[in-house]
């Protein structure tokens, strides 16, 4: 069988893909791995679990307790919380791993498992892998070492994790945010009741929108993947902008008062000047991924910070963030990490830390956000290409050589193999919008010339 664990955690269809019975053996799996890394003797390892309101999230729940619960860890079920809040708990209360049952932005009939190491830190691949074999191994009929009589663990409700994250968040904010009136969008997911808590001890008005979970409607038409229906509620309850999350809350994008969309991009460059400012953006750098628009960078670099680029997604911006030691990072897609007080994409944190400096500066967030100017950004998908070559063929190198001279230093172009399916993807930037059609259209062409 391929790869259980992908880019974030194990996912796919709930009782179809992710079945009761797998999400049981990969708990006893992860806790072989997890709870026994580094544990003193006579030890006995915990372990925080949360999930997201979807319906397969409460039998999937079930199975990862009791796996756990055998391998004899002790559970602390915090119920429907967002995946950065079990994050900040399993590392707030010592525990040895923690499980959130999630799939994020994904469709209501998915879910997913993402183990937690010490810390609420993600899994390396190492990890991830070791975790795995244990797993198959079990499955190929290698026992597993089960403890009886006091070893079994214990089982207990948590449910003073909702106050300890949201008492974390407000704590970390350098202002209230008294005056403010603030749209919140939570897709029916799991900050329908963190979010809107969170801004209004921190002195905001709230509106609140997607926020009544019936484990069937999370993401649907809704929350950060799906913006109408914020962008008309600010407009109508004349607020002065609106936060979006997705499922489990790790992402965050906003609309400003006229109800235009406010990126990822641009939310990290209006908190990257905040940081700077404040003397806390460590090595005046910010990191970002391939993907990041353009503008963000020339804005980075007319406020002369630096960004750092990595592959996409979230836990490569993490790895290098906490090999360098960086205090921001994040996506386009709205996961920002501020890893001073996070250790993970966090999108309460990022809307509440986004309208501390609004509240600060007494600026509008479309005013902070125009430090930045989007460049326009097309998309190209090629199927049905060798993209093994992308990065040998002399007739493509020469191509994007000759589109880079076109745009100069005002547009960029980027050619990516699909890590699931067999296309390349073709992304270019340019000041104009036409032009940036015109290159991408011929380099999509030359792509299936000499991959095809």
């Amino acid at each position: 069988m391929g790869r259980l664990f992908g880019t974030d955690g194990v996912r796919g269809v709930a009782n179809e893909d992710l079945t009761a019975e797998l999400a049981l053996g990969l708990s006893v799996a992860a806790a072989h791995v997890l709870a026994e890394a580094g544990s003193a003797p006579g030890h006995r390892p915990t372990a925080v679990v949360g999930r997201d309101p979807r319906a397969s999230g409460e039998f999937l729940e079930a199975a990862v307790v009791a796996g756990l619960a055998s391998a004899g860890v002790d559970v602390l079920r915090v119920g429907v919380l967002p995946t950065p809040a079990v994050a900040y708990l399993t590392g707030a209360l010592g525990a040895d791993l923690g499980v959130m049952l999630s799939a994020s932005h994904n469709a209501m009939p998915d879910n997913g498992i993402k183990f937690l190491a010490r810390g609420g830190h993600k899994l390396a691949d190492e990890l991830e892998d070791r975790i795995e074999t244990v797993y198959e191994q079990h499955r190929s009929g290698e026992p597993w070492d089960r403890p009886t009589g006091a070893g079994v663990g214990r089982v207990r409700d948590y449910d003073e994790g909702f106050d300890k994250y949201i008492a974390h968040l407000v704590a970390v904010l350098p202002n209230r945010l008294d005056g403010l009136k603030i749209v919140l969008d939570e897709a029916h997911g799991a900050a329908s009741r963190v979010s809107p808590e969170a801004f209004a001890r921190a002195g905001a008005e709230v509106v609140t929108i997607g926020a009544d979970p019936d484990g069937l409607n999370i993401n649907d038409g809704c929350g950060s993947t799906h913006l109408g229906l914020l962008k008309a509620a600010v407009v109508a309850e004349g607020a002065h902008f609106g936060i979006a999350h997705d499922g489990d809350a790790d992402r965050c994008l906003a609309v400003d008062a006229t109800g235009a969309e406010i990126d990822g991009d641009q939310i990290m460059a209006v908190l990257a000047l905040a940081l700077h400012e404040a003397g806390r953006l460590r090595g005046d750098t910010v990191v970002g991924t391939v993907m990041s628009n353009l503008g963000f960078k020339l804005a980075m670099e007319r406020a002369g910070l630096q960004v750092v680029q990595t592959a996409v997604g979230d836990r490569y911006v993490l790895e290098a963030m906490k090999e360098h030691g960086y205090a921001l990072g994040g996506e386009q897609s709205g996961h920002v990490i501020v890893l001073d007080h996070a250790t993970t994409g966090d999108g309460t944190l990022t809307g509440l830390l986004l309208a501390a400096r609004v509240a600060a500066t007494g600026r509008s967030l479309a005013e902070l956000a125009a430090v930045m100017e989007r460049l326009p950004q097309v998309l190209i998908n090629v199927p049905d290409v060798d993209k093994s070559r992308v990065n040998t063929s002399g007739e493509l190198a020469a191509a994007v050589l000759e589109a880079e001279r076109e745009l100069g230093s005002s547009g960029r172009v980027l050619l990516r193999s699909s890590g699931t399916e067999p296309l390349v993807r073709v992304m270019v930037e340019a000041a104009d919008i036409e032009q940036a059609r015109a290159v991408a259209g011929r380099l999509a062409d030359v792509v299936k010339s000499a991959l095809g």
